[in-house]
């Protein structure tokens, strides 16, 4: 896999990127400025989810007005991610900020297809309540937990503690 990295780094589009005077801090700034986007969105739904924001707001009204500008936040991010990536791929492979944050997107992936599939089919029955049921708040606080922790990482990843 490392060798595959070393390839991907010594490649054209990598080293441009990585060179670049505008490229590089345009991607990252829309890499940052799409994940307040994003973590913004879902850190509101999981305050709903916790009840500790908008207890009026009946949960799918609020999902779906928010879900589409969540899911464009959430596809640049992704893609400025990849750029950024794609920029230094040796560096975010030896470090263990990346590592750590990919294993935690990985869990909030997991988490977002769990509620998904179970909890929220029966929204129609706790939509409207002001303290959604137990499992729903626990969906809410990892997932606040863990996108936390993702932005915490990708911020510790600008530094090099543990070569």
């Amino acid at each position: 896999m490392f060798a595959f990295f070393q390839w991907l780094e010594a490649t054209g589009g990598s080293l441009a990127l990585r060179e670049s005077i505008l490229a590089y801090p345009i991607v990252e700034s829309t890499h940052v400025l799409s994940l307040c986007l994003f973590f913004g969105l879902i850190g509101l739904m999981d305050l709903r989810l916790l009840g500790w924001a908008l207890p009026n707001v009946p949960v799918t009204q609020f999902t779906s007005r928010i879900q589409p500008i969540g899911v464009v936040g959430f596809a640049v991010m992704v893609i400025s991610g990849l750029l950024l990536f794609y920029s230094g791929p040796i560096r975010a492979y030896t470090n263990i900020f990346f590592r750590v944050k990919m294993i935690l997107i990985a869990l909030a992936g997991l988490n977002a297809l769990l509620f998904h599939a179970t909890i929220f089919k029966s929204v129609g029955d706790w939509e409207s309540a002001t303290l959604p049921p137990p499992r729903a708040r626990l969906a809410g606080a990892l997932s606040l937990l863990f996108w936390s922790g993702v932005v915490v990482c990708g911020r510790m990843q600008a530094y090099k503690w543990f070569d």
